[in-house]
């Protein structure tokens, strides 16, 4: 499955991108919410490319942030069938909710372990249960 791991920290999305590509995903990076729309319209919508079955997405981020992506993402057709995981430092209960009324399947609140993606992703169906990191 195409994965896209979005987070202005190059770090993190090293980070996120070793979890999934062990779990056998495909990644592709993008450094704001903007940079992965860029992507999504001309690689996907434009350029009839696969869509991704998933979005790792950090909330706070230049130019469009994580909650814009989601909404973004939720307001074209052609993508709402994306899963959306916010991975951020907002932990407050409030902005929990907001991402999830915006389209967010999942919440992981950094710092995270990979085990906490993993059974994030195990909930979501998209891997078995019981795998490890």
């Amino acid at each position: 499955m195409l994965t896209m791991v979005i987070d202005d920290s190059r770090a993190m999305r090293l980070i996120l991108k070793r979890i999934v590509a062990q779990l056998g995903f495909d990644v592709v990076e993008a450094g704001n919410g903007q940079e992965a729309m860029d992507y999504l319209k001309a690689e996907v919508l434009d350029g009839g490319g696969e869509i991704p079955g998933l979005a790792l997405v950090d909330w706070n981020m230049p130019e469009m942030n994580g909650l814009e992506f989601v909404t973004a993402v939720r307001a074209e057709p052609r993508l709402r069938g994306m899963t959306l995981m916010m991975v951020t430092t907002e932990s407050e209960q409030s902005q929990i909710v907001r991402a999830l009324a915006s389209g967010a399947h999942e919440y992981v609140i950094k710092p995270f372990t990979p085990d906490a993606i993993i059974d994030k992703l195990a909930l979501l169906g998209l891997v078995p249960n019981g795998v490890a990191a």
